[in-house]
């Protein structure tokens, strides 16, 4: 098993994990393409996560996964891409693995359609599509930002009535998932990698008041921009969605903590996050 590592910190991850460590990064077509040229299949999850400058940021994901695919054309191999859940559907109502990524969204993400047509390369393409939240020791994610960003402002917050609801899913069951579509996704399929179908963001930041000892407050949409910065957008959102034709068609069933229980551990409260500014 070979793994891709873009610096020393990542190569001691791969190589504590039991694998090869592949240095390179998303930019190195060379490194990209040996790699995939020695393996027997592929799980791209890598992308570059600056949303202050997202437009290049999806370009190097489309020629990654364009690289990956070259290499595999004409093999039947399989390449598992990651997606995200967070423009799936329509907004309020529950996206399902048959939905469609909103292109048109002013965020678009472009890896499913740049994988889904190397179908036609007899390259196995599937994608796992992620929740906002995958969560776990060793999250650096939205809900780190979120926490240190209550740090930061004395109060843990949520935009209007905080119904809005995020999916999550735990890092773990995740990774099952990215192995079951490895080894047995047909061509073309769409897997929904969520546990947490939907979670109140209110729930979010009132677990996050209770362990820091903050007062949870709500924020207009007006005030949203100027508290959470470039989250503010997503954070407000009402997307979520299901996991059901994952579950019948591949066996998946997500086994470790839902998000509110992981966030009653302290290691979320133990480890510097601090929030971007």
């Amino acid at each position: 098993m070979l793994g891709l590592a873009r610096s020393d910190e990542g190569a001691a991850a791969v190589a504590a994990a039991g694998a090869q460590v592949h240095r390179g990064d998303l930019s190195d077509v060379d490194s990209l393409q040996r790699g995939a040229a020695a393996s027997d299949g592929v799980i791209h999850t890598a992308f570059i996560h600056d949303f202050s400058n997202y437009g290049p940021a999806a370009e190097a994901d489309r020629r990654a996964i364009e690289t990956f695919g070259s290499v595999l054309a004409g093999s039947g191999r399989p390449l598992v891409v990651t997606s995200g859940t967070l423009f799936v559907g329509t907004p309020g109502t529950v996206g399902t693995e048959e939905d469609a990524p909103a292109l048109s969204h002013a965020i678009p993400r472009v890896s499913e359609p740049a994988a889904l047509a190397l179908t036609s390369q007899d390259v196995r393409v599937s994608v796992v599509r992620l929740p906002p939240s995958v969560h776990g020791e060793g999250d650096h994610g939205f809900v780190p930002y979120l926490i240190g960003l209550a740090r930061e402002k004395g109060v843990s917050a949520y935009i209007g009535d905080g119904l809005n609801r995020w999916p999550a899913v735990h890092r773990l069951d995740a990774a099952h998932l990215f192995r079951l579509a490895l080894e047995n996704a047909p061509a073309g399929t769409r897997l929904h990698g969520v546990a947490d179908e939907g979670v109140p963001t209110r729930e979010i930041a009132e677990a996050i008041g209770r362990r820091l000892k903050l007062p949870v407050v709500s924020k207009t949409a007006e005030e949203a921009a100027e508290h959470f910065g470039w989250i503010a957008p997503f954070f407000g959102l009402d997307r979520p969605a299901s996991n059901a034709l994952t579950q019948e068609r591949f066996g998946w069933h997500p086994t470790h903590l839902g998000l509110l229980a992981d966030l009653d551990h302290a290691y979320y409260f133990e480890m510097q996050t601090t929030a971007a500014k």
